[in-house]
């Protein structure tokens, strides 16, 4: 089994929603095969608390805009590692400390990426 297309699409919106609040080292595993609740988890990391915050904020809103329903939210009180359970993805946003220290993709190292595509930054002229 591998992730939906509707999972890819929202692991789109996802990364370009983190993208644009300057989250890093974005990565989308499809785990679809060992886990039968979920599609795909997208990993996120932000500089800081606040960062964290308004990351986790801007993929709960491009979602929701989407029109896809939020079954859980978790860690948003102390941003250190937000979770946002969509059904079809489970979007984890980590503070960069936390992120190594529970390692997902090392976890969850025998399943594949899932590609997407970020828009090129703009440069402004000198």
């Amino acid at each position: 089994m591998t992730a939906t297309d509707l999972a890819k699409n929202m692991v789109q919106i996802a990364a370009e929603a983190a993208d644009a609040k300057g989250g890093v080292d974005i990565v989308a595993l499809d785990v679809s095969e060992p886990l039968p609740f979920t599609d795909a988890f997208v990993i996120i990391t932000g500089r800081n608390e606040r960062n964290v915050a308004a990351i986790a904020d801007e993929i709960e809103d491009k979602l929701l805009e989407a029109g896809h329903k939020r079954l859980r939210r978790e860690g948003r009180v102390d941003a250190r590692w937000v979770l946002l359970d969509f059904g079809d993805i489970v979007a984890h946003v980590f503070h960069e400390q936390e992120r190594t220290y529970y390692d997902l993709e090392r976890l969850w190292k025998d399943c594949p990426t899932i590609a997407f595509t970020l828009p090129e930054p703009v440069e402004l002229p000198a």
